[in-house]
């Protein structure tokens, strides 16, 4: 990782975390904004953190160096990426995990969320680490390669997956992550579907809809 991830601790004693990734060309700025916009209790124990991707050349972009998770190196018929730098960030969010339980915070107490390209790694990491995560938040986001991960984990622990698309996201379209969803639920995980009139991005009524999810996930 090429930087130490951005870290907003709570005012009472952290008992729970948020890992969350930003999207491709983004940094781990992008969804601080959205911490304060959740108007979680005053009193909630939830740790953000924010990590920041590499900046390398991304083949899509005519080789333009920016910050990613990972190259994509064709846009279709289903994205073609770099398998190796995704499995390296995957490695990185399971580091991340590591931290917070070595921190106290055991993984029961971890949500994972990304948006876009980061939403595919948390997707990636959540089935293959096996771990009882308190859930995955799947935002404007795909599975690559996500029924081959599903076939091979199927006694891993099931779980709660919020995922959230636009119907109007010309970046990536909104079929990608309902076909995610729909593996999810195939496989025996709790995957909510939620969709908005919105393009590539978030808006309120989503940013409300995961306040909601938290707490319940949480028990704030």
């Amino acid at each position: 990782m090429s930087q130490q991830p951005h870290i907003i601790e709570p005012a009472a004693a952290a008992n729970s975390c948020v890992i969350w990734l930003h999207g491709l060309g983004a940094d781990c700025f992008d969804f601080v904004p959205v911490v304060d916009a959740l108007k979680l209790p005053q009193n909630h124990g939830v740790r953000f953190v924010f990590p920041q991707a590499p900046t390398r050349p991304v083949t899509i972009n005519g080789g333009m160096p920016m910050p990613s998770w990972y190259d994509i190196l064709g846009m279709s018929p289903a994205r073609a990426i770099n398998q190796a730098q995704l499995d390296e960030s995957v490695a990185t969010v399971k580091g991340l995990i590591a931290d917070q339980q070595a921190k106290g915070i055991m993984p029961s107490r971890v949500i994972l969320a990304g948006f876009s390209q980061g939403g595919a790694v948390v997707l990636s990491t959540a089935i293959q680490n096996a771990l009882p995560l308190a859930g995955v938040m799947a935002l404007s986001t795909y599975g690559p390669n996500l029924g081959e991960l599903l076939q091979q984990t199927k006694n891993a622990p099931k779980l709660a997956i919020f995922c959230a698309h636009g119907r109007g996201d010309d970046v990536l379209p909104m079929s990608m992550g309902r076909e995610a969803h729909d593996l999810l639920e195939a496989a025996g995980h709790t995957a909510e579907w939620h969709e908005y009139p919105m393009a590539h991005e978030v808006c309120p009524q989503e940013v409300a809809d995961i306040r909601d999810w938290l707490t319940a996930r949480l028990g704030l």
